[in-house]
């Protein structure tokens, strides 16, 4: 049973699937910083200062803080976003890159054959 689990662990599937969340949970601290200290405070300076968060009903002794679950649709639909141009610009590199590979170079032994069979077609011709 230890072997098949270190078989397992150690495939490269697994291994790549830690390494991504990982760089993902990094990622995800990077967005959130960004949305909390940068794009939020201009959001609130956009609609007034109105903070969802303070937002609630009260219906008896319940309380129902709906502004929290609005922060957080508001958060998801900007992180989303992020990520969004995120992956466009990887896949813009990534093209990019594709495109210069797809460029073929000339092989120089295949250029001489080619010159080789002009030059024969051309005697043929005379």
């Amino acid at each position: 049973m230890m072997k098949e689990f270190k078989e397992f662990a150690l495939r490269g599937n697994v291994l790549d699937l830690a390494v991504a969340v990982v760089i993902g949970a990094a990622f995800g601290k990077i967005v959130t910083a960004l949305v909390e200290t940068i794009i939020m405070p201009l959001v609130g300076i956009l609609v007034g200062g109105i903070d969802f968060t303070s937002l609630e009903l009260s219906i008896g002794g319940a309380t129902v803080s709906y502004g929290v679950f609005l922060q957080a649709v508001v958060d998801f639909i900007i992180i989303a976003f992020a990520i969004f141009l995120f992956v466009k610009l990887l896949n813009r590199f990534k093209r990019k890159e594709e495109e210069k590979e797809a460029v073929p170079i000339p092989d120089p032994q295949i250029e001489i054959l080619r010159e080789i069979r002009d030059l024969l077609k051309q005697n043929e011709a005379k």
